[in-house]
């Protein structure tokens, strides 16, 4: 169900993209050599996040409240039974994730700005989690034992910031990335979860390893984000990756460590809207500092580690999208180190809402717009 959404064309289209709106394939030289974009699907609106079944079929999240099944092109009915959204603003049905053990759970986790009167409360919005059971029938399907298992503290009537992304833990433990909803006061809350990474159980339960920093929420993972809307964990190390939104300039990828402040509002290498300074600088003892920053920015959504076999010299590297830079980036990764940042496809596929590595090696993107687009990119002639 869904307050204030859109409406939802389907289309059906096998295709290759070249740019906005065209249907022509679009190769481009990279470090890895000629890459190519294909359209699998459009028709989608407003797509937010992307998983893969295990029989090839895609799971897609859309703003406006759906999750949809994509299947050989074929955009499938909504599937029954998704949570209550708010679809204003940035604000809607956001992030999926798989439970390790989906094929034979069945479970999910969705990430959503829920309205007041679903938590109980008079007034405002805020970013929850749902988990649920996948019940797959023909192109679609049912959701069933729906529960939220988890919501941020402190609702507001802004539409803005929201994050949100669930990175799952090698321990199997449940990382959600909040945006400060626009207040950015609130990011050094240390009782207030808006601006914060958070980390439960799967069931929404706090773990007993969560850092125990003296006046901190006791779901707190870190603190000082703005807006994180793309997270990935490294299966080697089980470290987390994020990317967030700065101001004007300043967004920031960074690896949130347990109990540490990355310092939003408090320094940043972005500026107000307005012209004006943010904060007291760009550094302050105690305060962590971006592994990368982006001046200016490309508002990066969507974040996943390479760990394919299609695109040599790439694996272990770090692929973000841009919403308003219209770019797909590849992060060169050496260790916790960035050693490069190589743009791909800069304002030919539009804006570029998530990233994922798929199980054939190929990289897969979403594309937010009204008629948003599932996109395959991998070697030319692969």
């Amino acid at each position: 169900m869904t307050i204030s959404g859109f409406g939802t064309p389907v289309a059906i289209l096998l295709a290759v993209v070249v740019s906005h709106g065209s249907a022509v394939a679009q190769t481009i030289d990279s470090s890895a050599g000629p890459l190519t974009a294909n359209v699998v699907a459009e028709g989608l609106d407003h797509p937010w996040a992307l998983g893969f079944l295990d029989d090839g079929r895609f799971l897609v999240t859309e703003r406006s409240g759906q999750l949809r099944i994509v299947d050989d092109g074929v955009v499938g009915p909504p599937i029954e039974g998704v949570p209550e959204v708010v679809a204003v603003g940035q604000g809607g049905l956001l992030d999926l994730a798989l439970a390790p053990d989906f094929a034979t759970s069945g479970r999910i986790f969705l990430t959503f700005a829920e309205p007041a009167a679903s938590a109980g409360l008079q007034r405002g919005t805020g970013t929850a989690v749902m988990a649920a059971r996948l019940v797959l029938e023909g192109d679609g399907g049912r959701l069933e034992d729906q529960a939220v298992i988890f919501r941020m503290n402190n609702f507001n009537n802004s539409n803005r910031h929201f994050g949100s992304r669930i990175a799952i833990g090698t321990d199997g433990n449940l990382f959600v990335t909040l945006g400060e909803r626009g207040d950015m006061e609130r990011a050094q809350d240390p009782q207030d979860l808006a601006g914060g990474v958070v980390r439960i159980a799967p069931d929404g339960s706090i773990p007993q390893d969560n850092p125990k920093i003296e006046g901190w929420h006791p779901a707190f993972w870190s603190i000082g984000h703005r807006n994180p809307q793309g997270a990935t964990v490294r299966e080697e190390d089980g470290a987390l990756f994020t990317v967030e939104h700065g101001a004007r300039g300043g967004d920031e990828v960074n690896k949130p460590e347990a109990g540490k402040n990355y310092g939003w509002p408090v320094i940043t290498y972005g500026r107000d809207y307005s012209g004006l300074a943010i904060g007291e600088g760009t550094t302050k003892e105690g305060l962590e500092q971006p592994l990368h920053y982006w001046d200016p920015s490309i508002s990066p959504s969507g974040l996943d580690f390479y760990d394919g076999d299609l695109i040599a010299g790439w694996q272990g590297d770090l692929l973000a999208g841009g919403l308003s830079g219209n770019v797909l980036v590849r992060i060169d990764m050496e260790g916790d180190a960035v050693q490069q940042v190589e743009p791909l496809f800069e304002g030919q596929l539009g804006r570029i809402r998530d990233v994922r590595t798929g199980a054939d090696g190929a990289i897969y993107l979403l594309t937010d717009e009204a008629n948003g687009r599932l996109i395959r990119v991998a070697p030319e002639g692969l």
